[in-house]
């Protein structure tokens, strides 16, 4: 994507209205706070394209902080904490942005795409994730219009069912790890052999060939937010084409499960960044991904080469030249309130907000540097 087209300008707006403090980046900034104001309820310049976001994970991306009831909900910490106060108008009503549209499909049931959000950002529903925290952050600094989309589902590996196109076969630990569009997810070594065998048939209790192969969510999710995007009318009302402009990526958990699928998350992630950008035709889109809230660097195990390997593609203080000034680790361990990835956080809704702020103003920082 070509930032330098006049059909995508950003306007960063007064560091001293939005911004006190720079970007949360992979380095410890757990005192870095972004300030940000109230929408103002005007539309954006619908003469531009949309500025799309594209929100993938696993469950703490659906979002499963709590809105209402008990000391961790939204509304204890906006309505009586005094926190996140654009969130509400001087009547206490939750705002509207004019300015970004807020969108979640998932894969149903059944297949196909089932739709929950489709309208102007707004607090809605029984449950958050980091979504309002990011939409806010960029809404107020692109001056064009913008959508957050999000297309994922709970209980999702990077190693499996999000494994990217190009990915392949490896072997750890006695066992042979699926490559793309593979299945099953791992089978064993012909010891006798010492050479990898080809997997039988996967079936079910039932002698039934089982529908699923390394890679399907990648593939399901990908197709949803195309879909959305190929009629982008029925999405954001009066747009004059779109822009892919940046991926958020929140994901970890259930590879930290795996030995063999945390040995290769770093290999699998960089894959992953990289055929997001071509299979949307965005190579200049921006990326930033969230570490898991329990995670401390220094640690071990499965968890410790998750959180390293999420460290490493940082475009400041990680190890890959290519993603200089176009990927961002947030790392949210100081802005965890407790929980971890597979509790949840215990719903509450501040770690969510927190971390969807800070992955907000990341995506700024690195929209600036285009600039």
């Amino acid at each position: 994507m070509n930032w330098k087209s006049s059909l995508a300008v950003l306007t960063l707006l007064s560091a001293a209205a939005i911004w006190t403090t720079q970007a949360v980046s992979a380095a410890d900034s757990s005192d870095t706070k972004p300030q940000i104001p109230r929408p103002d309820g005007k539309p954006a310049d619908m003469t531009k394209p949309v500025q799309v976001f594209i929100l993938l994970g696993q469950s703490n991306m659906v979002g499963l902080g709590k809105v209402a009831g008990g000391e961790v909900s939204l509304e204890n910490a906006v309505k009586n904490k005094k926190k996140y106060s654009y969130l509400i108008d001087d009547e206490g009503k939750w705002t509207e942005r004019k300015d970004v549209r807020n969108v979640r499909v998932m894969v149903g049931r059944g297949g196909g795409m089932q739709l929950f959000n489709n309208e102007w950002m707004t607090v809605k529903g029984g449950n958050l994730g980091p979504e309002y925290g990011i939409g806010h952050a960029v809404g107020n600094a692109v001056d064009a219009p913008v959508m957050i989309l999000k297309s994922c589902i709970g209980n999702r590996s990077l190693g499996w069912d999000l494994l990217p196109p190009g990915s392949e076969r490896f072997e750890f630990d006695g066992k042979v790890y699926a490559g793309y569009k593979d299945r099953p997810d791992s089978w064993a070594v012909d010891t006798a052999k010492g050479t990898a065998t080809e997997p039988g048939p996967w079936l079910d209790k039932n002698g039934k060939p089982i529908d699923w192969y390394a890679g399907k969510q990648y593939d399901d999710d990908t197709a949803n937010a195309k879909k959305v995007l190929s009629e982008l009318d029925k999405y954001y009302p009066d747009a004059k084409g779109y822009e892919v402009a940046g991926f958020f990526f929140w994901q970890g958990e259930k590879d930290g499960g795996n030995a063999g699928h945390a040995a290769k998350y770093e290999q699998n992630l960089v894959r992953f960044i990289q055929q997001l950008r071509k299979d949307f035709n965005a190579p200049g889109a921006k990326f930033v991904l969230a570490t898991l809230g329990e995670g401390t660097k220094g640690s071990e195990g499965n968890g410790g080469k998750i959180l390293n390997a999420q460290l490493a593609v940082d475009g400041a203080t990680g190890k890959y030249p290519e993603f200089k000034g176009n990927v961002a680790t947030v790392y949210t361990n100081p802005l965890s309130l407790g929980g971890s990835g597979n509790s949840h956080y215990n719903g509450n809704a501040e770690t969510y907000m927190n971390v969807g702020e800070a992955m907000g103003q990341a995506m700024v920082e690195l929209l600036k540097e285009t600039k």
